[in-house]
């Protein structure tokens, strides 16, 4: 029986991800506060957040700091736009502080309100840059299978996961998709990891030569995929893929969506696996998902382009009304001078052996057949045969089974195709929240075995 303010919800609102069929028996999680790594729902029950909300919640929930700074400005310059050569303080700062930031050589930052709307703007520049450079042909985008890049019509193109594409009509043309580097799933028998990443750099200049190099502007991936299962590349996989892509003069995006501001316990994930990008799209936990903002660094050759287009064309013809939100902006500084004063890149760092340590040790259980991860993320897979590797029948959604069941002991995590789990908390989490957080998750799976014994859940054959 669904509660009032449940029944007002299934009547009301849509809610992304989510069966909308079964949604309407279920009834939403409704959470009232949240403190540290807790949120509470309107019962009062406390949930360690596993998933940082959206991979966003950096600094934890309710951080005053972050609050008060959204009053300060609210009171003094509630809203104010970046069109026409107008501007204001908190952009200001923030663009000379993410600049310096930046892992890359960078001329300008350009705001948006979310990871979507960067990456859709990275393509816009690429097709853009092209045109000013005379290559018109020029245009393609490359992703990779299981990639995530948001979910506007042109970047749920970028976005290599079938639910993102089924009865949309997407991808569009001009997008195209190589393999995911995933050696758990991809990787040959007779394959390690070097030998795995070599094919897949070959792999990916067979495309580029059977599209014609002319043809491709950009390669686009994260660091580390997130709503593909946190998916780690093999090692060397971005020196090769780069070679490649620096071969035939096509530009690398990093997607920092999720993994920029420490993730990985480094400022940017492009540091962490070596990546050399032309330029990067950030979100999330740039205001640590207090307010929306998301941008893009512009690198000196990119800026020029736009200018020379700018004196043609008389203008520069795209913008949004939010970006650079004064608010949005402010949580912004506050939220990047708080990472720097308390050493929270440091702090993740120093933390994620620990982390690791007891996400590896997953391995154990009967059910886990890949649990592997870096800095404060990870991923889990549920296999039915550890030795095999084969999988449980997809419509016995074992995985989300297994969400439900942690959140019944009182932790958040999300489920992925292929059953996998993600596990990716704020990054103020203690040593003994981390303890906390693999307890509830390893009584999860324990009530995962059990369920799927007393209900013979199926396999699938072999991979």
């Amino acid at each position: 029986m669904l509660s009032n303010l449940a029944t007002r919800d299934v009547e009301t609102l849509i809610h992304p991800y989510t069966n909308l069929a079964a949604f309407r028996e279920a009834g939403p999680l409704v959470l009232e506060r949240g403190e540290g790594v807790w949120v509470y729902d309107v019962q009062g029950r406390p949930y360690l957040e596993g998933m940082s909300g959206l991979w966003c919640a950096a600094l934890g929930f309710s951080n005053a700091e972050l609050v008060e700074a959204a009053r300060e400005q609210m009171a003094r310059l509630p809203f104010a736009h970046l069109f026409s050569g107008r501007s204001h303080d908190p952009a200001i700062e923030l663009a000379e502080t993410l600049k310096g930031l930046m892992p890359v050589p960078t001329s300008k930052i350009l705001f948006t309100s979310s990871g979507s709307e960067a990456n859709d703007t990275q393509i816009k520049l690429a097709w853009y840059m092209n045109n000013a450079l005379g290559r018109p042909a020029k245009k393609k985008i490359i992703a990779r299978l299981k990639g995530y890049h948001g979910v506007t019509v042109a970047t749920a193109s970028l976005t290599g996961l079938p639910g993102n594409h089924a009865d949309f009509d997407l991808p569009l043309p001009g997008f195209l998709h190589t393999a995911c580097p995933h050696p758990y799933r991809g990787a040959r028998p007779d394959e390690d990891e070097a030998a795995f990443a070599d094919r897949l750099a070959e792999e990916l200049e067979t495309l580029i030569l059977r599209e014609g190099p002319e043809t491709v502007a950009a390669f686009i991936a994260e660091p580390v995929m997130g709503a593909g299962g946190v998916i780690l590349p093999p090692a060397t996989y971005f020196e090769k893929i780069q070679a490649v892509l620096d071969r035939y003069d096509v530009r690398l995006i990093a997607d920092e969506v999720i993994c920029g501001f420490g993730r990985l316990g480094t400022w940017f994930g492009s540091e962490a696996l070596g990546m050399r990008p032309h330029t990067l799209s950030f979100a999330k936990a740039v205001t640590s998902g207090y307010l929306p903002l998301g941008g893009l660094s512009i690198d000196a050759p990119l800026y020029e382009a736009m200018l020379d287009e700018s004196r043609k064309l008389g203008g520069f013809g795209h913008g949004f009304t939010y970006s650079g939100h004064p608010v949005a902006c402010a949580v912004a500084n506050r939220a990047l001078a708080i990472y720097r004063r308390d050493s929270i890149v440091e702090g993740a760092a120093e933390k994620a052996p620990h982390f690791q340590a007891r996400l590896e040790s997953l391995r154990e259980h009967p059910l886990v057949g890949e649990a592997k991860g870096l800095g404060l993320i990870g991923g889990i897979e549920l296999v039915a045969d550890k030795t095999s590797r084969a999988q449980y029948l997809p419509s016995a959604t074992v995985a989300a089974r297994c969400v439900a069941f942690a959140q019944d002991e009182g932790l958040i995590l999300r489920a992925f195709p292929g059953d996998r789990l993600a596990v990716c908390p704020p990054l103020i989490i203690t040593r003994e929240e981390i303890d906390a957080l693999f307890e509830r998750l390893l009584r999860a799976l324990d009530r995962t075995a059990a369920w799927i014994v007393e209900t013979g859940v199926e396999k699938m054959q072999a991979a």
